[in-house]
């Protein structure tokens, strides 16, 4: 496993490299936990519960958004099945 190396800045910030953060799942504006284990500091992500919650929230509004998209495809191939050869209501 590779290490990383990272200067603290003069505020105590230090930028997670990009490649630990798309590995763990880490997003801007995510809270991370850090956690003393013996001489060492631990950078934690969110956890379980927040990630499975945020997945639920993105599945439900991309639900809504593709029965919105089958509405009105719906709606559209009804329109145009008066068109069609033998079809009658």
């Amino acid at each position: 496993m590779p290490e990383y190396k990272r200067k603290v800045g003069d505020r105590g910030q230090v930028t997670i490299p990009k490649e630990l953060r798309d590995r763990r799942g880490i997003e801007g504006g995510d809270e991370v936990e850090f956690v003393e284990v013996n001489d060492e500091l631990r950078i934690k992500p969110p956890t379980d519960e927040e990630r499975l919650a945020e997945g639920y929230r993105k599945r439900a509004e991309r639900s809504r958004e593709l029965t919105e998209e089958m509405e009105e495809a719906s709606s559209e191939a009804t329109g145009h099945l008066g068109d069609a050869p033998g079809w009658s209501e």
